[in-house]
């Protein structure tokens, strides 16, 4: 069984999704908050599996209380699910921690799937903004012929293989296994990806990752 915990300021919206994600048999919904403040508290108290983050809250909001529950909870997958698509509220909430951008009008059996994915470990991105996310990471100043020679000649073959793997959901422990080499190492290449791509998390390398497929 999967927890979930729903924060968002309307009342009617979190109600609709309660009533929808329990008719589900692997989803459960163990609580639900109208603020970032009150998402942490209760992600304290609960433990959920899954939270399902407005971005736009008052007191504070989904921004600010994904970033605390990543930093302060990290078992905890945070998934935002937003009428909101502009590039700036998407970049912020996966520099925060969180591991997908949903749009809160997509059909309730794709955010089902989708809560599976990201509790597995997978980053999902609602249609069409994981090119928006990928527009944000990328210098503006790139062409898009520039952009296929920075994949192909910043990175080695290892870390291209490091990055293709992060991108299906892997863990570095996971990759260490397929790869037949140490965990640490598996850390370092990471580290290299994050500094040679100019990318700021393990979630935007995944997110740049099935871009460059």
């Amino acid at each position: 069984m999967i927890c979930l915990l729903l924060v968002d300021d309307q009342e009617l919206v979190s109600q609709g999704l309660q009533a929808m994600l329990n008719l589900e048999s692997d989803l459960e919904v163990v609580g639900i908050a109208n603020n970032g403040q009150t998402a942490i508290e209760q992600v304290a108290i609960l433990k959920p599996d899954v939270v399902l983050m407005d971005i736009r809250m008052p007191i504070m909001d989904g921004r600010e209380a994904t970033r605390i529950i990543a930093q302060r909870f990290p078992d905890v997958k945070v998934l935002v699910v937003s009428t909101f698509d502009e590039d700036d509220y998407i970049a912020h909430a996966i520099k925060a921690g969180a591991k997908g951008y949903l749009l809160k009008d997509m059909p309730v059996e794709e955010l089902a799937q989708a809560i599976r994915l990201v509790h597995r470990g997978y980053t999902q991105m609602g249609p069409g903004l994981m090119e928006k996310m990928l527009d944000g990471i990328l210098d503006s100043s790139i062409t898009e012929t520039e952009s296929d020679e920075l994949e192909l000649t910043e990175l080695t073959p290892r870390e291209v293989e490091v990055l293709q793997l992060i991108g299906t959901g892997c863990t570095n422990r996971e990759i260490a296994k397929q790869l037949y080499i140490a965990e640490g190492t598996v850390k370092t290449h990471v580290t290299h990806i994050l500094n040679r791509l100019n990318l700021r998390n393990r979630s935007q390398i995944a997110i740049y990752a099935n871009c460059a497929r």
